[in-house]
């Protein structure tokens, strides 16, 4: 008869393995919950989050939004239009401003090729600052009565993004030759910002930064939804300029 094997364990021992199969559970949980969301965008009506740079362009189907009558860079009749929908306080409208704007305005927008249209999309609810600064930058188009000390304003906006204030957005304005006080004060564009947040989400963005890239006078365009490198514009816009 087969004498009866056993397998017997200290009870510090079975501390030790108990321990390391909690670990094993953590990490393992861990890296499902930052591998497992391949969609993540820019800031969000409910929070913020950062774009993956390296998912691939899989934009949904075209959608579409008007160019209203807001501010532009580029030649008005290039023949691909880019509306972006912003806010002056998100950290990825940040660093779109930083890391990819300045390569789609060498190859495309002062080419010619493409016409970048800025509406404003302020998240209120976690960004405070977002609202003054769009109405801030109205009233300075007003003021100067085109779109280029607009632009100027804007680039003063994002590379200050860490001081927005409101005593500081007229300070700004002031350094480029106009008194905003009255206007941003009175909330004289207060409207018009909402309106355009109204639009990006009618036309289906839940966030920040948003693009939508299109033939210029289509009435509809391919979306990007969040902080996309510069590779990711370029794959539509050169299919829209085939």
């Amino acid at each position: 008869m087969d004498e009866e094997k056993t397998i017997t364990i200290r009870k510090d021992d079975l501390w030790k393995y108990s321990t390391f199969a909690l670990v094993a559970v953590v990490v393992i949980g861990g890296l499902f919950l930052f591998t497992g969301n391949g969609g993540v965008t820019g800031g969000t009506i409910t929070g913020s989050a950062v774009q993956d740079p390296n998912a691939p362009t899989q934009p949904a189907g075209k959608i579409s939004a008007s160019i209203d009558d807001d501010a532009f860079i580029g030649d008005p009749n290039a023949p691909v239009t880019i509306i972006e929908f912003s806010d002056y306080e998100c950290p990825y409208c940040g660093r779109h401003y930083t890391e990819t704007l300045p390569l789609l305005k060498s190859e495309y927008i002062d080419t010619g090729k493409v016409k970048l249209v800025f509406r404003d999309f302020p998240l209120t609810n976690i960004h405070p600052m977002a609202q003054p600064a769009a109405e801030a930058a109205e009233c300075l188009r007003d003021a100067a009565g085109n779109d280029e000390a607009y632009f100027e304003y804007h680039d003063l906006i994002f590379t200050n993004q860490q001081l927005l204030s409101t005593s500081n957005l007229k300070a700004w304005a002031q350094q480029l030759g106009y008194n905003i006080d009255s206007c941003l004060d009175s909330g004289k564009f207060r409207s018009e910002v909402l309106k355009d947040a109204a639009d990006a989400q009618s036309a289906g963005f839940g966030g920040t930064p948003g693009f939508l890239i299109m033939k210029s006078g289509a009435s509809e365009g391919i979306p990007l939804k969040g902080a996309y490198p510069f590779a990711s514009f370029q794959q539509i816009i050169e299919a829209e300029l085939a």
